[in-house]
């Protein structure tokens, strides 16, 4: 069983930045698709960031493209997403999640509220 904690979240103004971090308890992002998701508040789950195994391909949703960045640390088992010019829009509980060796992985969310 793998286990993945999001970290990062947090209030912030409008304009702002935040850097959410995914770490998992073994070591299997270097063989995994990874992905940010993110649910506001009646809204379905949505795929925000994907980043590819070797971490040579990403790719992002059209509302977030230019703004968000994501990254991992093979080396130290984490995958990041870095969020600039943050807005209310981005307001969500967002979720890491891993595809590794037929299986999916969850973690348990972490809250970002864009507001002033």
């Amino acid at each position: 069983q793998v286990q993945l904690v999001e970290s990062g979240g947090g209030l912030v103004q409008p304009g702002g930045s935040l850097r959410l971090s995914c770490s998992a308890s073994r070591n299997i992002f270097s063989g995994s698709a990874v992905g940010w998701y993110r649910q506001a508040p009646g809204k379905q789950r949505e795929l925000v960031a994907l980043i590819i195994r070797g971490g040579s391909s990403t790719n992002y949703a059209d509302s977030v493209k230019g703004r968000f960045t994501i990254s991992k640390d093979n080396a130290r088992n984490m995958v990041y997403l870095q969020m600039d010019s943050l807005k209310p829009e981005d307001t969500a509980v967002y979720y890491c999640n891993a595809q590794y060796l037929g299986n999916t992985y969850w973690g348990q969310g972490t809250q970002v509220t864009v507001s002033s």
